[in-house]
């Protein structure tokens, strides 16, 4: 991935803390979710976690603390957005984070992993290597492990542009909370780096890679919340 995809919150990593806190893109409903689905998994047994584009962890590290991993790997772009991680992770066990690509992190991990997860990350990639990414998820996926994606998505047949037309509409009447100026940066960051894919597209890289059908467990609007079983 490209830097410039990620300078917008690399440099200034309170403007998407701030747009999530508000809630624009329904963290609090999906992360309730994915606390379910950890607290299932934990349920099955201790388990290693990946993170992908893990930000400052401001929301996962509840659904962690309810279902402690054996072992947390956090890889991020935002070296501000990880020294804030520490705080949300702090007591929590086995936990390191690294500054670096998440591509090149999941292809280069040494060891394997019982759930990968990525939160509003992965349409930053290119569908060259969004299919590189799932090729190595599913590489580093130990058997039964599962792949946990939260990110846009566009509706079957819904071109790139007409997406972004919605979404930039909807961030600029919706989003009433946001400063004009951040809603600028906000907007422009949206039309030049993201690449969100349909489920059928995500589906069959999926298949590509060797991973099973993909279920959509939860959805509002473009927000999904989409599980890739190994």
């Amino acid at each position: 991935m490209a830097d410039d995809e990620t300078h917008l919150f690399r440099t200034s990593w309170s403007l998407y803390d701030a747009l999530a806190a508000e809630n624009y893109m329904f963290h609090r409903e999906i992360y309730t979710r994915i606390a379910e689905l950890l607290r299932q998994r934990r349920e099955s047994g201790p388990y290693e976690l990946l993170d992908l584009g893990c930000g400052n962890a401001r929301f996962l590290a509840p659904c962690l603390r309810a279902a402690a991993p054996a072992s947390y790997k956090g890889v991020d772009l935002s070296q501000a957005a990880l020294d804030e991680a520490r705080g949300y992770l702090d007591g929590l066990e086995k936990v390191s984070l690294h500054c670096q690509d998440m591509l090149q992190a999941v292809c280069a991990a040494p060891n394997t992993f019982d759930t990968i997860f990525s939160g509003y990350a992965v349409h930053h990639l290119d569908a060259v290597e969004k299919q590189q990414l799932f090729h190595a998820c599913a590489a580093r996926l130990n058997p039964g492990g599962v792949f946990i994606l939260v990110d846009v998505v566009r509706e079957e047949g819904q071109s790139r542009a007409d997406y972004l037309d919605g979404y930039l509409r909807m961030m600029r009447t919706q989003w009433v909370k946001v400063r004009p100026e951040d809603m600028e940066a906000a907007c422009a960051h949206v039309a030049a780096y993201d690449f969100p894919e349909t489920v059928s597209d995500l589906a069959r890289m999926a298949a590509a890679a060797g991973l099973r059908e993909p279920a959509v467990v939860e959805r509002f609007g473009p927000h999904h919340v989409i599980i890739f079983h190994r």
